[in-house]
């Protein structure tokens, strides 16, 4: 049994909060190990007084003589008191200390400071010194089963689905929110997990220390599809983030090549634009999804997984809302694959070289 729960630790590395690679995931990972010193030093002791006792208090043949009886003793009952409440205090007040840490999004600060209902020097010390005027949003929606991400850059604005960009070293504040049912946001390299709640806000923070794309996925039950609900965190350089959001707020252009416009011209025959946005405003619907962008998360994005997708979405991912288009031909599929592939803001390559090992 042993051997089979140590192999089940050598798998890829996907999603683990023992490689943090962030200010916040280094925070847990650091206080996750304070906490296993402690206990292991606790079970220590209790296993070596344990045994102890075992060795030399246990009876031996012909010791027939009663042992003296102790009721009570102070400074036995003092010890296993203070030494308990010290653990406990070397435990607390990191704990304590870092809800506030974890918490301090920024956003109220940025919020007051741009209403001007405080002055500057009203606002937290500490998120203004942090985040100053800059502090940048993200809206992460949870659907069935599949993440939105509003970019909030004042008049600026776009969303993307299913991978989520950031740029390095930079603190960003995340809103919380679920369409349906209650989710749960959690990118483990880089922060722990906050639930998102129908009708309710959540924030949280993280940063990105190095490039590279992050695994992120729901951590909240929601529905037989739960499993696939997976996301990618992808950060980049700030010259790079500034181009790829530069790219999403143009125009979509209208494709190079034949076969993509024909693609084009099949996605708007098939009312594909009622469910999915093609230049970052969404569609016609309040349910709206980049399926270029949305990686099937289990199987390669790749052109033969993708028309799988549109002729089958079912068999890929169970409880999905997306209408299966079976009647398409390989000729219809092949454009509006190579419609897709054409949008993508990011250069292939480059994303490739972000994936960690």
């Amino acid at each position: 049994m042993a051997v089979f729960l140590f192999l089940a630790g050598c798998g890829e590395r996907r999603l683990t909060a023992l490689d943090p690679m962030g200010p916040q995931s280094q925070w847990i990972y650091d206080n996750m190990i304070l906490s296993l010193y402690v206990m292991a030093i606790v079970i220590i002791v209790v296993f070596v007084l344990f045994f102890i006792v075992v060795v030399r208090f246990r009876h031996k043949e012909g010791d027939n003589e009663y042992p003296e009886q102790v009721h009570g003793s102070t400074k036995l009952e003092v010890a296993w008191t203070v030494i308990p409440l010290f653990l406990l205090a070397i435990l607390a007040v990191p704990t304590v200390t870092g809800q506030f840490y974890l918490s301090n999004t920024g956003l109220e600060a940025q919020e007051a400071e741009n209403e001007e209902e405080v002055d500057e020097e009203e606002l937290d010390a500490e998120s203004a010194e942090e985040l100053g005027d800059d502090v940048m949003k993200i809206t992460a929606t949870g659907h069935q089963f599949w993440w939105q991400f509003d970019y909030d850059f004042g008049d600026d604005s776009f969303t993307a689905g299913n991978e989520v960009y950031v740029p390095v070293d930079t603190k960003v504040a995340f809103v919380l929110e679920a369409e349906d049912v209650m989710h749960s946001f959690w990118v483990p390299a880089l922060a722990g997990k906050v639930d998102n709640i129908p009708g309710i806000e959540n924030y949280m923070w993280l940063e990105a220390s190095e490039p590279g794309v992050y695994k992120g996925k729901c951590a909240e039950l929601c529905g037989p599809s739960h499993a696939l609900m997976d996301f990618r965190l992808i950060a980049l350089e700030q010259d790079e983030f500034d181009e790829w959001a530069t790219a999403m707020q143009e125009e979509e252009e209208a494709p190079t090549e034949s076969l993509a416009n024909e693609g084009r011209e099949i996605f708007e025959e098939q009312s594909c634009l009622q469910c999915h946005a093609v230049d970052g405003d969404g569609g016609a619907m309040s349910i709206t999804c980049e399926l270029w962008r949305s990686d099937n998360r289990e199987l390669p994005r790749d052109d033969e997984n993708l028309k799988a997708w549109i002729q089958d979405p079912q068999s890929l991912k169970q409880g999905n809302n997306m209408p299966a288009y079976p009647d398409l031909s390989d000729e219809e599929l092949d454009a509006l694959v190579a419609y897709l592939n054409q949008l993508e803001k990011l250069d292939p390559e480059t994303k490739e070289g972000l994936e960690r090992d």
